[in-house]
């Protein structure tokens, strides 16, 4: 990322490879905070880093773009702002959607013991060195309810630079519309956390349907839908890499 950063002197953000690079940084950067803030979440690193390693993989096979300079509409201070509150934002729903996935796994591990089950061989080693599934639970909801604030800003955010940059706050572009899509989808997971008393399997559900929104949001529209926020094939502005 930094040696990008330097070939094209300014942030490495300008299309998917970059930011495919600069998410990753990102994400192992948010599980390192997190130790370093005496969190007990060393249980994630494996599964956290395997999937940081298969994500480069994808970055540097299918996505990679050469160094080049920014298109003129993103020459912008909005870019620094935007941009990087959704690429942290984008790192900390990952490290919850790995959490959510380690729960449904644990939760699953739990019910057959509690059946009378006895599973064995290398998948019940990785149970049991995971917290309980009620913890796992709980440790998706905080994560995705502590960085909810920040991706509401992020939309915010991108709607005054397209107002900037394009003289409107709002346009029906797919990937606004997939921002607000993935918005929704997280405010109905954390509402009905909150209001409904939803925990566990049903909550967790909702949260992949979350992270899938703003998956789709990322790779889907990016790839294979057009719009404003599209520049060249896998080269696609920061723009069109995060929320607006």
């Amino acid at each position: 990322m930094l040696t990008r950063a330097l070939s094209v002197e300014r942030a490495p953000w300008g299309n998917m490879y970059e930011f495919n690079i600069t998410f990753s940084t990102t994400a192992v950067g948010v599980y390192l905070l997190l130790l370093a803030l005496k969190k007990n979440v060393r249980w994630l690193g494996l599964f956290l880093t395997t999937s940081v390693l298969l994500d480069l993989g994808l970055a540097v096979t299918v996505l990679y773009t050469e160094s080049d300079q920014l298109v003129p509409a993103l020459h912008s201070y909005w870019l620094y702002i935007h941009v990087s509150t959704a690429i942290l934002c984008g790192a900390v729903f990952y490290v919850g959607a790995v959490g959510v996935i380690l729960y449904l796994f644990k939760d699953s591990y739990e019910g057959k013991l509690a059946g009378g089950g006895k599973p064995g061989g290398f998948a019940t080693s990785v149970m049991e060195r995971l917290p309980a599934a009620a913890s796992l639970d709980k440790f998706a909801y905080r994560v995705n309810a502590a960085v909810f604030p920040l991706w509401t800003f992020t939309i915010i955010a991108g709607a005054i630079w397209a107002g900037d940059a394009w003289g409107r706050y709002w346009g029906w572009d797919p990937k606004e519309v997939w921002s607000f899509i993935t918005w929704v989808a997280y405010a109905c997971y954390l509402h009905a956390r909150a209001t409904a008393g939803w925990k566990g399997r049903k909550a967790a559900y909702l949260a992949l349907i979350a992270f899938g929104c703003w998956l789709f949001n990322y790779y889907g529209v990016n790839i294979f839908v057009s719009g404003k926020h599209s520049y060249a094939d896998v080269g696609l502005g920061a723009l069109g890499a995060v929320g607006f």
